[in-house]
């Protein structure tokens, strides 16, 4: 067996039998993997190991390559850095289970991607540090994960500029097809585009705001991956912010 040394993100969970499970991680070192961890659900088993394997958790790693098996195994496994508040603050939890589930939809590559995974694993460590601003989070974090998915708005905004979701361009008139964002949206996607992310509690956006510019982005993610649509977590982002 090759063994290598990775970090990686938890972005779903399966479980398999009566006392395994499949991880799917997004890592610095292949892409989206999954690996098989038995044992880790059983009674007498490495019960501490199941923590780990919650949404968005960060593991360091050392994996297990076989030629004969299809699925990526641990060699050793543990926490990536100590989380502060993520696992206790139901909002930060929250965010942490749809952006998991958006992850694991939209991102297929079983090839290294460094940008991606840097702004992952900084995501994670933002959110779990944030004190304010936790409401925004999901926005600006689809707003910036466009531009290492291949589809941030093509120009420049300019100030009264609505957003051409068809096109993915700022557009100073309204386009005459109804898949645009309006004037305020497409100023809030600019904001969040240049928004630092310990800032996110200036916006001041109230929850219709919120609800109605995640509806936008969403449809503008869905002209780029069909993918997005299979998201189910959204109607609990709605709910809750």
């Amino acid at each position: 067996m090759k063994t290598y040394k990775g970090r990686g993100v938890v972005l779903h969970t399966l479980k398999y039998g009566d006392s395994s499970l499949v991880v799917y991680l997004l890592t610095d070192v292949g892409g989206r993997r999954s690996y098989m961890v038995q044992g880790v659900r059983s009674r007498h088993g490495r019960g501490s190991k199941l923590a780990l394997f919650q949404p968005m958790f960060p593991v360091e790693f050392e994996g297990l390559e076989s030629s004969r098996q299809q699925m990526h195994r641990f060699r050793e496994v543990r926490a990536g850095f100590a989380l502060q508040g993520l696992p206790f603050d139901v909002r930060k939890s929250t965010m942490a289970l749809f952006m998991a589930e958006v992850l694991y939809r939209l991102v297929r590559e079983s090839e290294a991607n460094e940008p991606l995974f840097d702004f992952v694993w900084g995501c994670v460590e933002a959110l779990d540090a944030m004190a304010e601003g936790v409401a925004n989070f999901h926005l600006w974090f689809l707003a910036n994960l466009s531009r290492f998915l291949g589809f941030s708005p093509g120009n420049e905004y300019t100030p009264g500029a609505w957003f051409d979701l068809r096109e993915g361009l700022y557009t100073p008139l309204r386009p005459v097809h109804p898949d645009a964002m309006d004037q305020a949206c497409a100023r809030m996607l600019d904001d969040l585009l240049d928004c630092d992310v310990r800032a996110l509690g200036g916006l001041g956006l109230n929850r219709g705001q919120r609800v109605e510019f995640l509806n936008a982005l969403l449809v503008y993610f869905g002209y780029h991956l069909d993918a997005v649509s299979a998201v189910q977590s959204v109607r609990i982002l709605r709910e809750v912010f």
